[in-house]
Formats: C-alpha cells, structure tokens, sequence
C-alpha cells in the first residue's frame, strides 16, 4: 500500500509541475508586478528546488494541509472543496458496487450451471456487449430510451430543482436525507440515481459475472466436487455450499480492482448525468491547472482504492477458512 500511495503521489506531483500555467499568477491581478509575484512565489514556496517543494508537499498532504484552490474557487481549501463533492462520487460508486457485485455473481453462477445452454449464451453474449461498450454511450442511450422516449426517468442533475437540500450531517445525501426525516428527499435523490447507477453498474456488472462463471467452472470439476455429488448432496447445496465460496476469491478480487475503475468511469458518468462530483472536480482542475486540487483528488483517489484492496484481502479468509493472515 504505502509504495503504490507515494508513487501516485511523486508521479503526480512532478507532472503536475511540468504542466504548463503559473499557480502564483492565479492569486494576483493581471497588473501585478514582478516584486508582487516574487512574494507570493514564496510564500507558495514555489521559489525553492522542486526536490524542496516535493518534501513539503508530502508534510502537508499527510498532516491535512491541502492548500487552497487557485483557480476553481480561489483561496477556497481544497479539503472543504473536496468534501463538497467527494460524497457524491461514493455513493455513485458504491451503488454500483453493490448491484454489480450482487448480479454478477449470480449472473455467472447461473450461467456456470447451464454451461452452453441457452441461459448460458444469453449472458455471455450480454457481458460480452458490457466489456465492449462505453459507459458514456450506454448512458446517453438510457436517457434516451427512458427519459425522452418513454419519460420514467430524470435525464440529468441528482435531484428536483424544487427541493432544496437536506441538513448537513454526514455529507452523502442519501445517508442526510434519512437521518433528517426528508423521506422525500432520499427517494427524489435515489430516483435520479437510476440512470447514471445502471450505466455505471453495468460494466463492471459484465467482467464480474465473467469471472464468476470462469472461477465456477474450474471448480465445478474439482475431486471434491465430485465426491459431494456422489455422497448423495443436493446440486443445490453442493453448487451453494461446496463450489461458491471457493471460486469467490477471483472474483472477489476482480470486484476491489472494479472499485477503481468505477471511480474513473464515473468521471464520464457524472460528465452524461451532469453530477458535479469528484470525477468533474478533477477534469475541471486538470483544464485550469488548479495545481492543489489535481494533487489532492489523486492522492485520495489512491488512497481509497488501496485500502479498498486491503479490505477485499481480508474478506479472502472469511470466505476462504484455508487463508490465514
């Protein structure tokens, strides 16, 4: 964890210094004078080495020292500016975890039962359709179909003009709209969710029920498997008690690498839906060279993503009682 968190955050750091744009500029008017931007280099302490500015820029990052946004909302903290959108992003992810995990498994499981049956070709030919298509694409297509078409569904925004939000609690509105007593607002926010959830849910939907079926085929035709059959136990009990949880380690790995990839595909998403989350916050600061938020975006991004990993190596030896740590 600690390699892959400092190589996230050394690569960003000296890209971001070679990227074109001056963050001194960005706090000083346009007639400012050449003494006025000496300053204020060095009060950003952009008038030292980079090796320097590398060193206190990891003592700032791990002691809460941010910096404050020089372009998006200037002299705003990145901390609070994050916060503002970073909820947003989870719960999208999340959702879409939790339904991409939840159907996938049971997608592959069944498909691993009827191996070159009809309900076998249907799923692989749908999971084959959710590796190959674009999530922006897959999204834009549902607002077509179930907004302008059909019109069930809201094509953009996360909630009802009309509402206002709820009180700030926690930060994630689903979680602030029932811990407020706003029912209402919890199932506006969780209508407007379907469409960018579904999008977003069904890529890694595909890869996760690949996997499944791959990892319950192979053991499917384990000695023990056999045995189990020939004992007398049900198919049922022997595919649910027997095949499941060991041919669940793939798969569970695959579902904490799918972590970081929704967080990248909800960039494009959040673009389709029009949800200002983390995914917008980081595209907007890499267009305007908001040095401090392009930082801070990727060192929490990477941060989540390897702990989320850790957490996944974990669940390894509850499903599996052979791993021991």
């Amino acid at each position: 964890m600690v390699p892959v968190i400092f190589g996230a955050i050394t690569i960003v750091f000296f890209m971001s210094r070679w990227m074109p744009g001056d963050p001194a500029a960005a706090y000083l008017p346009i007639n400012a004078t050449i003494e006025q931007k000496k300053a204020m280099e060095h009060l950003l302490g952009l008038d030292q080495p980079v090796i320097v500015q590398y060193f206190r820029y990891i003592a700032d990052l791990f002691t809460g020292n941010w910096g404050k946004s020089s372009r998006i909302s200037l002299g705003t903290d990145v901390w609070k500016l994050i916060w503002a959108h970073f909820p947003r992003t989870m719960e999208l992810t999340i959702f879409a975890l939790l339904i991409a995990s939840f159907l996938g498994i049971k997608a592959g499981l069944i498909s691993a039962k009827h191996r070159n049956k009809p309900k076998d070709t249907v799923i692989r030919s749908a999971a084959l359709i959710g590796v190959a298509v674009p999530v922006f694409w897959l999204g834009m297509l549902l607002q077509y179909f179930l907004t302008y078409q059909i019109r069930i569904f809201p094509s953009i925004g996360y909630k009802n003009p009309v509402w206002g939000d709820p009180d700030f609690i926690t930060g994630f509105r689903s979680i602030d709209s029932l811990l407020s007593g706003y029912l209402y607002l919890f199932g506006d926010y969780m209508w407007h969710l379907v469409l960018p959830v579904s999008a977003l849910a069904f890529i890694s939907l595909a890869s996760i029920t690949r996997q499944t079926r791959s990892s319950m085929l192979e053991v499917l035709q384990q000695d023990y498997i056999r045995t189990a059959r020939a004992k007398g136990c049900r198919e049922k009990d022997v595919v649910k008690s027997h095949a499941l949880k060991n041919a669940l380690i793939p798969t569970i790995t695959v579902i904490g690498l799918n972590f970081g990839g929704l967080l990248g595909g909800a960039v494009l998403t959040e673009t389709t839906f029009n949800l200002v989350g983390m995914g917008t916050l980081m595209i907007t600061a890499i267009q305007t060279y908001d040095y401090y938020v392009i930082n801070a975006t990727v060192f929490l991004t990477a941060v989540i993503f390897v702990f989320v990993n850790l957490f996944m190596d974990i669940i390894y030896g509850f499903v599996d009682p052979r791993i021991r740590y």
